[in-house]
């Protein structure tokens, strides 16, 4: 198991790259069934969250971009599955996926049945899911629905198939000593589904103060773009550059 308050740095080169990576992401389709949902071999990192945790927030604070994911005034309106492309327009190197926000109490029983099938069965059975970012309000932690979506991805998580990164939100509402018993409370929840196998990380972020945007981009490119074998690197004798 793999847990970090953030991410790893790699250094302000990887750190612009990876955010430039993250300002690619466009619009790709959108569907309200899983067999509406186009196949690809591109490595899909789906966003999941109740509906008031800053989902489509934290989307366009990371992509840099106001209005790429779609935020309801009414919670729990929106009950698609968005898919994004990133990375090069030409050869995109990965698809995000937001998946519909869960547990807003005004919907009606029958619609919140539905769509705990279609993200139960998304989350088991998406064949080139290759990562889940759980966002997680930040003061008030892992809720009921929350662990019922992580016993979901849980066995795929367990086995390395799937990496998962919770993103603590509306961080900048916590002092430093709330902040760091957020971070207690979700490794103790994670470590309940940790393996040998597993890849889990955690990180503060904020959207208001920018907190924790660059971890989470890093976290994300490198679940997506494997790194320049050394001798591609030591022959272009120069850093990366950003994708796109």
């Amino acid at each position: 198991m793999t847990s970090h308050a953030t991410a790893p740095q790699g250094g302000a080169q990887a750190t612009r790259t990876a955010l430039a990576w993250a300002h690619t992401a466009r619009f790709l389709t959108t569907a309200s069934q899983l067999d509406q949902l186009p196949g690809n071999d591109l490595p899909e990192i789906a966003f999941v969250g109740r509906s008031n945790a800053g989902k489509s927030t934290a989307i366009n604070t990371l992509a840099q971009q106001r209005q790429l994911a779609f935020a309801s005034k009414t919670p729990g309106r929106t009950q698609h599955i968005n898919l994004f492309e990133v990375g090069p327009k030409d050869a995109p190197d990965a698809i995000w996926a937001d998946l519909p926000g869960y547990g807003y109490a005004a919907v009606e029983r029958a619609a919140k049945l539905r769509w705990q099938k279609v993200m139960a069965d998304y989350l088991a059975l998406r064949r080139n899911l290759s990562g889940v970012v759980q966002m997680i309000d930040s003061r008030h932690g892992f809720t009921a629905l929350d662990r019922q979506l992580l016993e979901w991805v849980a066995p795929r998580v367990g086995n390395g198939e799937v990496r998962l990164l919770v993103v603590l939100t509306k961080a900048d509402k916590l002092n430093r000593k709330e902040a760091a018993a957020s971070l207690r409370g979700a490794q103790e929840v994670l470590a309940e589904i940790a393996t040998d196998h597993s890849d889990v990380g955690i990180a503060l972020f904020s959207a208001l103060k920018r907190q924790g945007v660059e971890d989470v981009a890093e976290v994300l490119r490198g679940w997506c773009v494997a790194p320049p074998a050394p001798a591609e690197a030591a022959k272009a004798g120069t850093p990366e550059q950003p994708a796109g």
